[in-house]
């Protein structure tokens, strides 16, 4: 008999490009970490500088679609690294079994999605796919509640994500932008959507 998955209540979208705002990292990690001690969390973290340089290069030199979309999901690999090293009680982790292994021990899992992705391939290999809307199917496929977008400015959400976002949400799903000055109210939006554990 297979153990059911934990119920996950929200994934935790970080973008990368919080890492270009001197002191907005920590912020958010502390921010996350506290909340991470109530709830079951899961973090997915943008590509960032990483994916940026992908970007570059596909421009300077044009990349096959299928090795820039490889290619930047490796640069979220390295950002899961980089906020696994940051964040207290966090484990690395690339699969969903892991994830499950993770929470049952008390920490709190970051996704280096990439072997997940390949092995299911579900989106298309464009730029208009950028990891928003990879978390926004990781949330489907984990069932969580919510998926918490962190994100350096604040705007509309339809204004936050990339163009193929809304397919990749599924409708059970509530999708959440959070301003990183504002991060301290992550308790209170995760509160208004479920029970803590």
């Amino acid at each position: 008999m297979t153990r059911s998955m934990p119920t996950v209540d929200a994934v935790i979208k970080m973008g990368g490009a919080l890492l270009r705002q001197p002191g907005t990292l920590e912020r958010v990690v502390r921010a996350v970490e506290d909340a991470a001690s109530r709830y079951h969390l899961v973090v997915v973290p943008g590509g960032g500088p990483f994916a940026d340089a992908v970007r570059t290069i596909d421009h300077d030199a044009g990349l096959p679609d299928d090795a820039a979309h490889w290619m930047a999901i490796l640069g979220m690999e390295q950002c899961a690294h980089l906020l696994t090293t940051c964040m207290e009680g966090a484990q690395l982790v690339e699969r969903p079994e892991e994830i499950r292994g993770a929470i049952e021990a008390g920490h709190l899992p970051v996704l280096a999605p990439y072997q997940w992705l390949r092995s299911a391939d579900p989106l298309p290999h464009v730029w208009e796919v950028t990891s928003d809307s990879i978390a926004a199917w990781v949330a489907g496929e984990l069932r969580a509640r919510m998926l918490v977008l962190i994100k350096p400015a604040a705007a509309l959400l339809a204004d936050l994500v990339d163009p193929y976002f809304p397919r990749a949400l599924p409708p059970r799903v509530r999708a959440v932008p959070i301003a990183a000055a504002a991060v301290d109210e992550l308790p209170a939006v995760l509160a208004r959507n479920q029970e803590p554990r």
